[in-house]
């Protein structure tokens, strides 16, 4: 499905990026994948192979991006697409419910979720007007950016945060739209990444997963279940198809979850 597609993955190199990125690769895709971390960014290469380039970078670097896609296309020849994972809690900067809510937590979870998001997607547009082509954006937003669970997640700045990228992302679709550049939003649940950990380890946040995500019998999302969704965002077969928020939430929007 991305036969010769050229991608950018930010925040690609673990977790929900990096599986993305080895469906992208079986997939046909030639990758450029970002990742904060060297030795991630080392061993992301080595597994994705011959068709990827890693980047080490932080995502909320106004740089970041645009040498990803200047690398991109130095190494593949184009630049097709982008898909904007990186993001991450920031409870350990002072998020929380808002009584207790820090300024640090607030604004450094923003730019954990938001303002990187907005660097990578304001590259990639300006990638894609400077070439006058068609092209495709895919941002990471989260269930609890329109579904709360107020008992077990309660990071008030990251759900604003993630609400944020959704009427950030209609915005710029409805925008960009004429220069047929699409830009959509993937809305997990808990997921198994190392930033679910805490809750991933915890025996009644796992009884109450088991109720809120029912699908295939109740349980964490894997990486893998949102692949599919993003290889179909990246590829032709989305092409009519812009600011839609794709929900792989395992029923949690639907689901009421028992305490």
């Amino acid at each position: 499905m991305l036969k010769g597609k050229k991608v950018v993955i930010v925040g690609g190199t673990t977790g929900l990026g990096f599986s993305a990125a080895k469906a992208f690769i079986k997939n046909g895709a030639n990758l450029v994948v970002v990742g904060r971390n060297p030795e991630s960014c080392i061993s992301a290469e080595l597994a994705l192979g011959e068709n990827a380039r890693a980047l080490k970078g932080d995502a909320s670097d106004s740089t970041t991006a645009t040498k990803a896609i200047e690398m991109c296309i130095s190494e593949f020849g184009d630049f097709d697409g982008l898909y904007h994972v990186a993001g991450g809690s920031g409870r350990k900067y002072g998020d929380g419910p808002l009584h207790e809510l820090t300024l640090e937590g607030w604004q450094k979870t923003f730019d954990l979720n938001l303002t990187s998001l907005m660097l990578s997607n304001q590259a990639a547009v300006r990638k894609f007007l400077e070439l006058g082509k068609s092209g495709s954006i895919l941002n990471m937003s989260s269930v609890l950016g329109f579904s709360p669970s107020p008992q077990y997640f309660v990071t008030h700045a990251y759900a604003a945060a993630k609400s944020a990228v959704t009427g950030f992302t209609k915005a710029l679709a409805a925008y960009y739209a004429k220069d047929n550049i699409r830009i959509n939003i993937l809305a997990p649940a808990l997921v198994e990444t190392p930033m679910s950990a805490r809750a991933s380890t915890d025996g009644k946040i796992m009884s109450f997963v088991k109720t809120k995500q029912p699908l295939d019998g109740g349980r964490n999302g894997k990486p893998e279940d949102l692949d599919g969704a993003a290889v179909y965002f990246m590829s032709d077969s989305s092409k009519f198809t812009t600011g839609q928020t794709l929900y792989v939430d395992g029923g949690w929007e639907v689901s009421e979850g028992q305490y």
